[in-house]
């Protein structure tokens, strides 16, 4: 095993500890990590990414559950959209360029970002008002209206899984959050539960078409497991708007990073 190998369960511990205290399955991390410092093509890259995802997203899950935060309903309606739009996704990546799409994208997370850090909602009612009608599964799911736009959204959110290997939390948080109304901590739990789905999905399609490098998957979920622990743990000691503004950084980081990457290849 070379030495740069065997820095992956570190550098998993870190992604993991990082994806599960805010809800997101860490390819925004793992991705250009496989590209940059190991040389995957952006198809193995993202393949191994989301393989990686399925093991983090269940770590998570398991604590999550214990902690009982998880919207279940809601999660299974949210990845009847997810699932498809992902597998779709990771159909994409072999027939068209994802560099419009990612730089599109970036750029949407930013605006997400600033609307996470400055707690800005969709709704025009205030954000302790939302997060009151929102404060239980049996009442969020009476809204109709919000169950059917947070579905619809989440189709996207699994595209784009499927097609950058991102995991699809970097939009479901945004989306249950800002568009749904649902409280921060119960968001990043449900969003990792939803995340086993959509991983699963994508990671299944990308197997198919032989771009899953396993070694690299089981190195990396070796730290990702016990990082997604800590991040579960870590995420239930602070408080709601810290979260959001934690997320919110992240976000802005993530957004960067894509920004540059897909906009070098289109100008």
């Amino acid at each position: 095993m070379e030495m740069m190998e065997i820095l992956l369960p570190l550098l998993g511990f870190v992604i993991g500890t990082v994806a599960s205290m805010v809800g997101i399955g860490g390819g925004v991390f793992i991705v250009p990590l496989l590209t940059l410092l190991y040389g995957f093509s952006p198809p193995e890259a993202v393949g191994t990414s989301l393989a990686t995802i399925v093991f983090t997203s269940l770590a998570s899950t398991g604590n999550y559950a214990r902690q009982k935060r998880i919207y279940y309903k809601t999660g299974l309606i949210l990845a009847i959209t997810t699932v498809p739009g992902a597998f779709l996704g990771a159909y994409l990546t072999s027939i068209i360029e994802a560099q419009l799409l990612g730089l599109i994208f970036g750029v949407f997370l930013f605006i997400v970002a600033l609307r996470m850090i400055f707690e800005i909602s969709f709704s025009r009612r205030k954000h302790s008002d939302m997060e009151r009608n929102a404060c239980s599964e049996s009442s969020l799911l009476e809204l109709k209206s919000k169950i059917l736009l947070g579905s619809i959204l989440s189709f996207f959110g699994g595209l784009s899984s499927g097609l950058l290997g991102i995991g699809g939390g970097s939009l479901l948080v945004p989306i249950m959050t800002l568009a749904m109304n649902i409280p921060m901590h119960i968001t990043v739990a449900t969003s990792m539960f939803t995340m086993v789905f959509t991983s699963i999905s994508g990671g299944t399609q990308h197997y198919l078409q032989n771009h899953i490098r396993v070694g690299f998957v089981l190195l990396l979920a070796l730290g990702t497991i016990f990082g997604a622990q800590l991040g579960a743990y870590m995420s239930n000691r602070i408080s709601s708007r810290t979260l959001r503004r934690t997320f919110g950084i992240v976000l802005i980081l993530v957004s960067i990073r894509m920004i540059l990457k897909y906009g070098s290849h289109l100008f």
